[in-house]
């Protein structure tokens, strides 16, 4: 697949989704440590800020992503559902995690005995990137997309 979204031939959204999904995770792992009894707030400063550069991540990685969704013709018929579900499920991770960043911006939020909303929100994102992550694989990996000369 050719798309104006690419850098020597080489899809850029790819490239970009590692930040998102890596700081994502890294912000629920923190917030697991911090539930499971590490004392101190650093835990849960480092988990807010992961949780920002994920936001900024995913964000970033959207554009060229929307842009190879635009460019996109032919292929299997099921590919343009797939890709549509996969952009669907990745906003609405995204404003999750909107919610959460502020929810943990606009108040000390104390996650150190329970599951607090921000982390079950937390938990909640992950699932969904996991599933989005899924689909975008299947995409590439079952129907090709983006591997030269498989459209």
């Amino acid at each position: 697949m050719r798309t104006p979204a690419s850098i020597f031939n080489h899809p850029i959204h790819p490239m970009l989704i590692v930040f998102p999904i890596g700081l994502w995770i890294f912000s629920l792992a923190c917030d697991l440590i911090r539930l499971a009894g590490a004392s101190g707030g650093a835990w849960s400063t480092v988990a807010f800020f992961s949780m920002i550069g994920g936001f900024i991540g995913a964000l970033c990685a959207a554009i060229p992503g929307f842009i190879d969704l635009l460019f996109y013709k032919g292929g299997a018929p099921p590919v343009k559902k797939i890709a549509l579900t996969h952009m669907a499920i990745n906003l609405t991770a995204v404003v999750l995690y909107a919610v959460n960043i502020w929810l943990r911006a606009s108040g000390p939020t104390d996650i150190s005995t329970s599951l607090s909303t921000p982390v079950v929100l937390s938990i909640i994102g992950v699932a969904l990137v996991f599933v989005s992550g899924w689909l975008g694989g299947q995409m590439v990996h079952v129907y090709g997309v983006g591997v030269e000369g498989r459209e």
